[in-house]
């Protein structure tokens, strides 16, 4: 997955100017001010929107989408909807042949390097002139959308690192889960489950570029300083190979073999969902609060409660942290920008919108939305934001910058390595003296 990501990103990199060629909309602002959408003289507007996830959560913005036709007559959409890998690539091509979508879903990590290749449209104009309302959004959220001054991503909710893991099991077996374990904690307990129940753990397999700046925080280390690794050191690195070689040797982590026929970033295929037996079964993985309400759904066929609780770090405070869930962008091809941007705003205030989302997404940005909505959540959303505003934000530090544009290709060196030492070809020190020094050059 993350070789096709990184080439996807180059894909991005060179076809930028064809992707920016005389499509970006002039006067963006004064258009905002004046309403000169596509409502204001009944013209009818087809809306593309793109989005990646699961099956949750498509029905649902299908659903959010649908009702907002209904409210606009004239206005239609095309939801697209895709998995993570295959997402980025459509996006790509989209880029690379001015073809972008209207509303388009957008990652943290990336955000920047579309900013960087004119691929998104400065929002600020139309928060000025109140087309899009912030009022009841903290200024903290919109800053981490901002870049050089503008805003080019609205977050749709917030959400935090979490340890999911099958609570029924654990429960059965007489094992307790901690909040804030430290690394060696979550060892031991990895041993415990498996030498009661015979399941293993799979920490982050092929998507472990999170949780290795997790590791890093977690020891003072970024992962990324600038346009540069945040450490010259393979020691510091180390650290994250160190627990797929260790758990592999020991037995209680999950063979990558069961990996081979699964996309490792689809929910419904991860191995605490999935599997016929405990030896193609983990106990836990590693996911983002938000996608709780996706994992419980899945589990449910098999009677299974989903617990969540924080990754594990050797200092867990300086580790965590609290992040845009995701973005809502407008592509710089839309020739409706403004009604792009009505639809954001609606996405932000609007209740009925949210009572069919209900924070699948993550806790709404709008203060008034996530108080009104509150009665309606499930007790799975109910327990993210318990975990939100009682485990993370007392216990957390500020987040990192977005990473730099080619970060794409030192995250594929990371799994690449990592696949090297889980079917035991590379020492874990070999994996570290190597990513230290390939991932340099990468950046360079």
């Amino acid at each position: 997955m993350m070789k096709k990501l990184a080439k996807i990103l180059v894909m991005i990199l060179v076809m930028a100017s064809l992707s920016a060629c005389g499509s970006k909309t002039e006067d963006t602002g004064q258009n905002a001010a004046q309403g000169g959408g596509a409502e204001g003289n009944g013209e009818k507007v087809q809306l593309v929107v793109t989005w990646w996830g699961n099956q949750a959560r498509n029905e649902r913005t299908q659903a959010a989408l649908d009702l907002y036709a209904e409210e606009n007559p004239n206005v239609t959409f095309d939801g697209q909807f895709s998995e993570w890998a295959d997402y980025w690539n459509k996006l790509a091509i989209a880029s690379a042949g001015s073809s972008l979508p209207d509303v388009i879903q957008m990652d943290y990590a990336y955000l920047g390097q579309y900013v960087q290749n004119d691929l998104l449209v400065d929002l600020k104009p139309y928060i000025e002139s109140g087309l899009l309302d912030l009022s009841n959004v903290s200024e903290e959220i919109v800053e981490v959308g901002t870049i050089d001054g503008g805003v080019y991503g609205i977050s749709i909710g917030v959400n935090a690192p979490a340890l999911m893991y099958n609570k029924t099991l654990l429960d059965e077996a007489g094992i307790e889960v901690k909040d804030n374990m430290t690394i060696d904690e979550f060892i031991a307990l990895s041993k415990e489950v498996y030498g009661k129940t015979g399941y293993k753990t799979n920490i982050a397999y092929q998507k472990g570029n999170n949780f290795s700046e997790y590791l890093l925080r977690g020891n003072g280390v970024n992962f990324f300083e600038g346009e540069q690794l945040g450490s010259t050191d393979p020691a510091d690195y180390k650290a994250y190979f160190d627990l797929y070689e260790m758990g592999i040797k020991e037995g209680w982590y999950v063979s990558p073999t069961i990996f081979t026929e699964r996309n490792a970033g689809s929910v419904e295929q991860d191995p605490l969902v999935y599997g016929s037996s405990p030896d193609s079964r983990s106990w836990c993985g590693f996911f983002f609060s938000n996608q709780l309400t996706a994992m419980q759904t899945a589990a449910d066929a098999d009677g299974i409660e989903i617990g969540i609780t924080s990754w594990p770090a050797k200092d867990v405070k300086a580790a965590n942290y609290v992040k845009p869930s995701m973005f809502l962008s407008v592509g710089v091809n839309s020739k409706n920008p403004e009604e792009a941007v009505k639809v954001i705003d609606y996405w932000t205030n609007s209740v009925d919108a949210n009572n069919i989302l209900l924070g699948e997404r993550g806790v709404p940005i709008s203060t008034e939305v996530a108080e009104a909505i509150l009665p309606q959540l499930s007790k799975t959303q109910q327990d993210v934001t318990k975990y939100i505003n009682e485990v993370v934000m007392p216990n957390s530090s500020q987040i990192n910058p977005p990473a730099p544009s080619k970060s794409a290709e030192v995250y594929q060196l990371l799994s690449q390595l990592e696949e090297q030492v889980c079917y035991g070809k590379m020492t874990a020190e070999e994996a570290a003296n190597q990513f230290v020094e390939k991932a340099n050059v990468l950046l360079q």
